[in-house]
């Protein structure tokens, strides 16, 4: 079999599903979001591609040695195309709370808050499992000076913004995690940057925010300027496909037209132009397909239903997990499990057959830490909020 057979990828989002469809009748589903129905249903199948396309790399790399995207515009699209529209996702929520802005006060505190809550904790477990995962690779020893290792963790611990560096000397520390922490950033960069963005829309945040923004968006930008962080043009672009949809949505003639048929054809047509003709949406005309495919899905379009079923949202909730977690689940599995010398020797169709078995493992693990670890976090934002303030009540009175 082809190693970039496209049917090894649709038996895995079968399983997928399936593990899903279980979680639902064992569980139940999670309340639907009528406004974002259709989003919260697309970021499961996007990170579920993400997988797809770090398991791609994963067999090129156990026979070349290198990492690198794989000869394929499917898979490669199913990592950097699905990455796109994760920002776009990111730019369409954030900026539409923007422009509610407007009618509503924004709580700038609040919002802070929630993202640190939301990224931070299950980012932290990541990076023990890391770190768990080198002193078990480096059996305990201690192959560089400690203040080497405590820069690199530091580093690590950062969201990257400042690398990927190697621990302890193992080579390639990244592939542990399949490299993804690198849009991590971007991301960051785009939620510090959100004050300034309200000026845009007329709505004033208080000085203290836009202080923030200014010195946030300086402090990154220094940070690209001396090499250290290497921001891509195109992915910065992205967002600029959810401010879009943001603007759209307002139109109740536009979302009439999103949620046709006639749209979902459009969808179609996009994704399999961007993806027939383009190995990444790196290009203006592949990020404007995929844009066009956000737009409509965004504003009401749930692919003949598909988006907004139970078990998509289902899928949906565990999105971060299954991001931040799946190189992890691939690297036990392929280096621990199965052996690198045996992972190494696999036939195309054994490797793919070990990818989609522990396709619903990775699943059943993410449900886990999202109950766990994300959504605890997530609820707790409106007591962390309260306290933060109270506390910072108490020192202002104290003074």
């Amino acid at each position: 079999m082809d190693p970039v057979s496209p049917f090894p990828a649709i038996a895995s989002v079968l399983m997928a599903v399936a593990t899903c469809f279980f979680l639902v009748n064992r569980f139940g589903a999670p309340t639907e979001q009528e406004r974002y129905a259709t989003i919260d249903g697309l970021r499961g199948y996007l990170a579920i591609f993400v997988f797809l396309c770090h398991s791609s790399m994963l067999y090129f790399y156990l026979r070349t040695g290198q990492m690198k995207l794989p000869p394929s515009n499917l898979y490669t699209q199913f990592g950097q195309g699905s990455v796109t529209i994760f920002f776009m996702i990111t730019g369409f929520l954030f900026f539409s709370k923007l422009i509610d802005g407007r009618a509503r006060k924004i709580d700038w505190g609040r919002l802070f808050i929630s993202r640190f809550l939301r990224l931070v904790p299950l980012y932290l477990f990541a990076m023990l499992l890391l770190f768990l995962i080198v002193a078990y690779v480096s059996h305990g020893d201690l192959n560089e000076p400690i203040s080497k290792l405590l820069k690199g963790a530091v580093r690590w611990l950062g969201f990257t913004i400042l690398g990927l560096p190697d621990l302890n000397g193992i080579e390639n520390t990244y592939i542990i995690v399949a490299g993804v922490t690198w849009s991590l950033p971007y991301e960051w960069l785009f939620y510090f940057a959100l004050p300034l963005l309200a000026l845009t829309v007329r709505v004033m945040p208080p000085l203290p925010y836009v202080a923030l923004g200014i010195a946030s968006v300086a402090g990154f930008t220094t940070i690209a300027w001396l090499g250290i962080w290497h921001p891509q043009i195109h992915h910065l672009m992205s967002f600029l496909g959810g401010i879009m949809a943001s603007l759209l949505v307002r139109f109740e003639f536009f979302q009439k037209f999103a949620i046709g048929r006639v749209s979902s054809g459009i969808i179609l047509v996009c994704l399999a132009v961007a993806v027939a003709f383009y190995p990444s949406p790196d290009k203006a005309v592949p990020l404007f397909l995929l844009s066009v495919v956000f737009v409509l899905v965004a504003c009401g379009n749930n692919m003949f239903g598909v988006l907004t079923h139970p078990v998509s949202r289902t899928l949906g909730q565990m999105t971060y997990s299954i991001y931040l977690l799946h190189g992890i689940t691939l690297y036990v599995t392929f280096n621990f499990i199965l052996g690198v010398t045996e992972a190494r020797a696999l036939s195309s169709v054994s490797h793919w057959l070990l990818v989609i078995g522990i396709t619903p493992i990775l699943v059943f693990v993410c449900f886990v830490t999202f109950r766990l670890i994300e959504n605890p976090a997530m609820r707790s934002t409106t007591n962390v909020t309260a306290w933060l303030r109270s506390r910072l009540t108490n020192h202002t009175s104290l003074s």
